[in-house]
């Protein structure tokens, strides 16, 4: 009996109020994972409601074209600066409801699972999670926000595939 492959296609999203990256993957069957697209959304500044409309159309945007099975986010984590967190919390509210407008499972990981997962060092800088991206994947998104986020969704798909997945 022959089994087909099937393809999951990820989202990982990198919130941010000014910038909010996004990171597209395909997996078929176990194969490597294939990185489909990326960008960053440009929210800019101003108004924050003005800014975090942005961010929304952008998404939608994005959950139009790439029509993904899953999103994977990090999770919340707690900032030093409660107005920066509050900032932030804001930019996942919107990520999190567009999401959940298309329907969507979200998945979410701590930062320090992310690196861990992708470069194997808990605490690894922004330049070295895209540089094993590039092995990984072949490629990688110059933009910091857009690398992170591919970042969550190739940290989604191993632990997907593992079945550990928070809230599994």
């Amino acid at each position: 009996m022959s089994r087909e492959a099937v393809t999951v296609r990820v989202l990982g999203i990198d919130p941010g109020s000014t910038r909010t990256g996004f990171g597209v993957l395909d997996e078929d069957g176990g194969r490597e994972p294939t990185l489909v697209g990326a960008g960053v959304i440009q929210a800019g500044r101003g108004e924050m409601p003005a800014r975090l409309a942005r961010i929304l159309a952008g998404l939608e945007q994005v959950l139009q074209e790439f029509r993904p099975a899953e999103v994977a986010m990090e999770e919340v984590f707690h900032a030093r600066n409660a107005r920066s967190a509050l900032v932030l919390g804001q930019a996942r509210g919107v990520a999190l409801a567009a999401a959940g407008r298309a329907g969507l499972p979200v998945h979410e990981y701590a930062p320090s699972r992310i690196k861990q997962t992708v470069t194997g060092h808990g605490a690894a800088d922004k330049e070295s999670v895209r540089r094993v991206l590039e092995l990984c994947l072949g490629e990688a998104p110059a933009a910091p926000d857009a690398s992170d986020a591919v970042a969550i969704a190739l940290c989604h798909l191993r632990w997907r595939g593992a079945g550990k997945a928070r809230g599994e």
